[in-house]
């Protein structure tokens, strides 16, 4: 059973900091990444990763995200600082496999006050 848990979500004030946390079972994924969707939007993609450790971001969190991964422990991590009120949000983990399937996690809440 392919299972990601995320956590590490909460509420934070304007310029602070938190790390998402995503534990995967079940499967090896060739690209992990996080996505989220705030109330009335669409989901959108906010950071990938390769299995090497190429990466991807969407512009409004560069310079402020880092995306990264511990293979040997199947996580990926979002290391998000300067957090703004437009970054609050349900975050959720993706994994794709190499065999074409895409999971997802059941997300976490961000919420970032001003």
């Amino acid at each position: 059973q392919v299972q990601l848990v995320e956590s590490g979500g909460g509420l934070v004030q304007a310029g602070g900091s938190l790390r998402l946390s995503c534990a995967a079972s079940g499967s090896i994924f060739s690209i992990m990444g996080w996505y989220r969707q705030a109330p009335g939007k669409q989901r959108e993609l906010v950071a990938i990763i390769t299995s090497g450790g190429s990466t991807n971001y969407a512009d409004s969190v560069k310079g402020r995200f880092t995306i990264s991964r511990d293979n040997s422990k199947n996580t990926v991590y979002l290391q998000m600082n300067s957090l703004k009120p437009e970054d609050t949000a349900v975050y959720y983990c993706n994994g794709k496999n190499l065999f074409g399937g895409a999971y997802w996690g059941q997300g976490t809440q961000v919420t970032v006050s001003s």
